[in-house]
């Protein structure tokens, strides 16, 4: 059952009506929706005014003990994806993990992969044995996330893109532009992951190389 009613709103669009301290109000043909943001997501929404249009990818939870359906939004499927991730780790349910998305899903992504408890712990609500759960269950699964250029989404207008010598490198440029980097970046980080590592072979693998080549020495 809990399945099936996940899916019924994946995706709102419509006019912000109201915004309060964890939560915004959407205005969608005469009805509000009460939609909860993690802290990243809201700060992005303080230069936004009531009566703009506005738009979020929708996390829907609801179960039996719990009836009344809550609403968690993201400003794209990538933060959407990782909160999914999250909330795989044992302890960690979707209000709890909404509430300890403060800092953006890069700088928690890039801590787990680098194993960095320090910054974990910082979350609210998420302690030392928690912080060393998330690691144990997400590290190496998250390193798209560590990637994702947090202040855009859009692919930035520059130098026209190199043409890729394989399909691999294609498809690990595709995934760095969808993350929010320029295509001339992407090309760039893509070859110097293959040159470093020639025989990775999937782009799963290629993207965990890219990640490596930006972690800063001696880590």
């Amino acid at each position: 059952m809990q399945e099936a009613l996940s899916a019924l709103i994946s995706y709102i669009q419509g006019t912000l009506k109201q915004k309060l301290d964890d939560r915004v109000v959407v205005s969608v043909n005469g009805l509000g929706y009460d939609v909860f943001l993690p802290q990243f997501v809201m700060r992005g929404l303080e230069n936004r005014i009531e009566g703009e249009p506005i738009e979020f990818d929708i996390y829907y939870h609801v179960t039996e003990r719990q009836l009344r359906p809550t609403l968690i939004g993201f400003n794209n499927g990538f933060e959407k994806r990782f909160f999914e991730k999250f909330i795989s780790v044992e302890d960690i349910g979707p209000q709890k993990a909404a509430r300890a998305l403060v800092l953006s899903v890069s700088a928690i992504a890039q801590a787990i992969e680098s194993d960095d408890i320090s910054v974990l712990r910082t979350l609210p609500g998420i302690g030392d044995r928690t912080a060393r759960k998330m690691v144990a269950t997400l590290r190496g699964k998250v390193t798209e996330e560590a990637l994702l250029q947090d202040a855009g989404y859009a692919t930035v207008p520059g130098a026209a893109p190199p043409s890729p010598t394989s399909v691999l490198e294609d498809d690990g440029i595709d995934i760095l532009v969808n993350l929010g980097h320029r295509r001339s970046e992407a090309a760039t980080k893509v070859r110097a992951a293959l040159q470093r590592n020639p025989d990775v072979v999937s782009p799963e693998d290629l993207i965990r190389e890219v990640y490596k080549g930006e972690r800063p020495h001696g880590e």
